[in-house]
């Protein structure tokens, strides 16, 4: 009777080793949990939130408007600098239509001069005649220099004091775009810091987004694990489904720590006497079962 319980016993403890076995339970080689690169969005703009379309557990796309904060005042006030410029640049003198009456008379003196010439050369004028002709095509072209001159100074004087207030329409349509809170990455939205009609200040957090499509398990290794894994290398990751199951996915390692630090407290390590373990990380591609925090295990 005794031998009978005895071989009863064994099978039970094989097969509960075979179980075990089967499901991946108690064989790996680290563990560690899941994580992800989360980001946490702040407003850019002080002002009331006049829209703002979001929850948590939202899928947002990259660059897609989730908010809005008030831009009234500001776009009052980029008209009001737009006015300005316009106002300034007005004064502006038309360059061609002011020359235009001493051009008519450099015209003017010149056909004169040519009429003189010929008249020298026929012994019909003299040449003080063509003298004067020359010494007043000489004054006008002077008067034209002179006038260009200063007109062009005006013009330009106007145009560099409308420069500022053109500046300052630039900055207020950078803070106008910068109302428009934009989406960076797609993903998930984890946590709503603010609600619509709320005020929002410049660096106040809206929300917090993470793209879970794909997690990151943090796990450690021993010393003596570290000839055992290399960048790139493919291995099996375990979370554990309930019922004492166990559900396989496949990784990639993808950064190892370049240097040791103490085990953390909540971490098994292969040797659960070594003081000092390394970080790796392994992307896991999600099919929606991983969750932030959730517990994981590595098999070379």
């Amino acid at each position: 009777m005794k031998s009978l319980f005895i071989k009863i016993g064994l099978v039970v403890l094989l097969a509960a080793v075979l179980i075990g076995c089967g499901n991946g339970i108690g064989k790996f080689d680290a563990t560690g949990t899941f994580e992800s690169e989360e980001i946490i969005v702040s407003s850019e703009a002080t002002g009331k939130l006049v829209k703002l379309n979001l929850n948590e557990g939202s899928q947002l796309k990259q660059n897609e408007i989730v908010a809005l904060v008030d831009t009234v005042q500001l776009y009052l006030k980029k008209k009001q600098l737009e006015a300005s410029v316009k106002a300034v640049l007005s004064k502006q003198p038309d360059v061609n239509i002011q020359l235009a009456a001493v051009k008519k008379q450099i015209e003017t003196a010149e056909t004169e001069k040519r009429r003189i010439e010929n008249l020298v050369k026929a012994n019909a004028a003299t040449t003080k005649q063509l003298d004067d002709i020359d010494s007043q095509l000489e004054v006008l072209n002077k008067q034209y220099d002179a006038a260009k001159s200063n007109l062009t100074i005006t013009k330009t004087g106007l145009q560099n004091e409308a420069l500022p207030l053109l500046a300052q329409i630039e900055q207020i349509q950078d803070q106008i775009n910068r109302s428009v809170v934009k989406n960076p990455i797609a993903g998930t939205v984890l946590t709503c810091y603010t609600k619509q009609n709320e005020i929002a200040a410049t660096g106040k957090a809206l929300y917090k987004i993470a793209d879970l499509s794909e997690m990151t398990l943090r796990a450690y290794i021993n010393g003596d694990q570290l000839g055992e894994v290399k960048l790139g290398q493919k291995v099996k990751v375990f979370v554990d489904k309930g019922n004492g199951e166990q559900k396989e996915m496949s990784g990639e390692i993808y950064w190892i720590a370049s240097k040791a630090e103490f085990t953390p407290k909540t971490i098994q390590t292969k040797d659960e006497r070594a003081n000092l373990v390394y970080a790796i990380k392994v992307k896991v591609t999600n099919d929606g079962y991983l969750k932030i925090g959730m517990y994981g295990e590595v098999k070379f």
